[in-house]
Order: C-alpha cells, then sequence, then structure tokens
C-alpha cells in the first residue's frame, strides 16, 4: 500500500485519537515529511484530520467518507484477505465497473463501491436515482464455476436480506422486502438490487454474476426526480452519525455468511420474515397483461406463489413478472 493508504488505514482504526508525527512515522517506516504530505493529501480530499502541535494528528470519530481502509476495518480477518475493494467518488455505474474487471480477469471477492453514480441501472432498463454523497452504491463479483441459472435468484435475495440485516443492526428501522428485489423503509422503497450474469455462449454456462446494490440514506438535497417522489425514500430523514463503512462492511459481512452458509435454506426463511407481499392480494404484470391475484408464500427457491382470480396457483420467477401491492 502507499503512504496514504497505510496512514488512512491507521487513522481508521484510531478515529478521535492522536497520533503523534514522529510515532506514525516509525509505525510505518517513513520519514516525518512523508507523513505531512500524507496527511495534507487527505485533507485536500475531504477528511477531517486534526492537527496540534505537541499532540499530533487526529481523524475525526465523525468523518463519513467511503475509503477501501475505512470498509476493510470492519471487516474479520478471513474476509479482509480475500476482498479486494475499490472506492470511487463517482463512477457511470457499479455494476459496470465489476463487468469490466471480470473481462480482466477478475474473479469472485472483487468489490466496488461508489458515492455517486452517473447511469445507475435498474431492472427492466430503468435508471437508478444515484446522487453523490445521500447512499451507498456497491457491487461485487461473483465467478463460481458451478453457478446456475437459478443461483441468480439466490444472490438477489440473499443480498435483500444482507442489507435488512445490516440496517436492523446500525439503524432502529425495520425494513422490509417487497418481492424479489426491493427493500422498504416506513413504506418507501430504499434499496434496489440488480443481478447481471454474463454467459459463455460456446458452452452456454454463467461465467460470472455481477449483484449491484443501491441504497438510498439520506434524502437529496432537491428531492427526488418527479418520477419517483411518490415512492422512493431514504433510511434517514437528514444525515446522521451512521458510518457508510461500516455499513458496507455489514451488507458484505451478512451476504458472505449466508451464502457460505452450510444450510443453504437459512437464507430463505430469513427472507421470508421480511416479506411484506405475502398474504396480500396484488397485481402481477408482465408486457402483455395485468392480473390480480393472492400471494401466498415464497417458496423455498424463493419464487413467489399466488393464486389467481380464476383459482389456478403459479410460482412466479425472478425476471418473469414485477409485482404491486392493490389498492
Amino acid at each position: 500500500m502507499t503512504t496514504r493508504e497505510t496512514l488512512l488505514s491507521l487513522f481508521e482504526k484510531n478515529k478521535g485519537r492522536y497520533l503523534s508525527g514522529e510515532e506514525i512515522a516509525e509505525g510505518l517506516g517513513v520519514s516525518r515529511t512523508a507523513v505531512w504530505k500524507a496527511v495534507k493529501k487527505l485533507q485536500k480530499e475531504g477528511y477531517n484530520i486534526d492537527a496540534v502541535t505537541n499532540k499530533g494528528y487526529c481523524l475525526s470519530p465523525d468523518t463519513d467518507i467511503l475509503s477501501a481502509e475505512g470498509i476493510k476495518e470492519h471487516l474479520n480477518d478471513f474476509y479482509r484477505s480475500k476482498a479486494k475493494i475499490d472506492v470511487y467518488r463517482t463512477v457511470d455505474s457499479t455494476n459496470n465497473i465489476c463487468r469490466q474487471k471480470a473481462n480482466e480477469g477478475e474473479s469472485s471477492g472483487y468489490i466496488a463501491v461508489a458515492s455517486s453514480q452517473s447511469s445507475g441501472r435498474g431492472r427492466r432498463g430503468r435508471t437508478f436515482y444515484s446522487p453523490a454523497d445521500t447512499g451507498v452504491y456497491v457491487s461485487f463479483l461473483l465467478t463460481p464455476r458451478d453457478f446456475q441459472v437459478e443461483d441468480i435468484a439466490k444472490v438477489t435475495t440473499i443480498s435483500a436480506v444482507a442489507v435488512c440485516m445490516a440496517l436492523e443492526k446500525m439503524t432502529d428501522k425495520k425494513p422490509s422486502i417487497k418481492w424479489v428485489n426491493d427493500i422498504f423503509v416506513d413504506g418507501r422503497k430504499v434499496c434496489g438490487i440488480l443481478s447481471e450474469a454474463s454467459y459463455d455462449l460456446e458452452d452456454s454456462k454463467l461465467e460470472c454474476v455481477v449483484v449491484g446494490i443501491g441504497l438510498n440514506l439520506y434524502p437529496p438535497k432537491n428531492g427526488f426526480p418527479d418520477a419517483l417522489a411518490e415512492t422512493a425514500g431514504s433510511v434517514f430523514d437528514k444525515p446522521s452519525q451512521i458510518s457508510r463503512n461500516k455499513l458496507v462492511a455489514e451488507i458484505l459481512t451478512n451476504f458472505a455468511d449466508l451464502y457460505l452458509h452450510e444450510n443453504p435454506l437459512e437464507y430463505v426463511e430469513e427472507y421470508r420474515k421480511r416479506s411484506f407481499v405475502i398474504g396480500k392480494d396484488i397485481n402481477v404484470i408482465t408486457p402483455r397483461s395485468t392480473k390480480r391475484a393472492h400471494a401466498l408464500a415464497i417458496n423455498d427457491d424463493c419464487s413467489l406463489q399466488v393464486r389467481f382470480e380464476d383459482g389456478h396457483e403459479e410460482a412466479l420467477k425472478s425476471g418473469e413478472i414485477s409485482i404491486r401491492v392493490a389498492e
């Protein structure tokens, strides 16, 4: 790592504590001048680092800038050693970054994080509004050799549970899931999840899956666009003291724990507990029609079991339909 990266990691571990320039220089094996230059660079990037004569340098505990070092600080040793994290101020799409990395030979464990996206994507070609510093946008790459098509629904639903668990741990909110990939807080959509697959056309096999998570933490300065104003929301009404780095780490840890769990169906039960669709009348919307139905259950493959008005039942799968709770 560079002196800047190593210093930032040290500051993240000692937020709110003064470290002398001499102590830092000795620990990093660099000169005090190099430390001073690295501190100045971090300050220009927006880090609130206090410098006091005879006390040293201190990173404010209120600092909330996304960084790879800050995220890794909250991962356990095993996940920290496996994860390769790049953090960007802004990108067109974190999913695009992961797909590009996959084309360059990157494998499972690569994670792209951004503070904003210029071309964030949702399902069915929709855009995902991703303004600066109001949320977190995270994508990760999966390249297991035995990946099957049905696993796409699995990683999408695991991601939804991972986000809910992180919010439950770090806030007083009670998030719920609208099948299949939307997370709601206080009746508003605060998170969308998009899983995209790449295929090997010669072998007709999945090469990789990219999972993208867009989470609105705070309201945009000028509000949501008109098209989203009735449905979109944020976890908090105004900026709070939540650490975005820790939140991202919690989401990644939860996903990995559930994905690697010895009981492959544990995540399904966690998903069911947070579903607000089961037991409600819904509209099943396809490109050709809209039909009324009753949501019966979430099946073990996370398909939605519904009964239509004519009495016949069907298991709806991800990618086939979208749903809206009937008025």
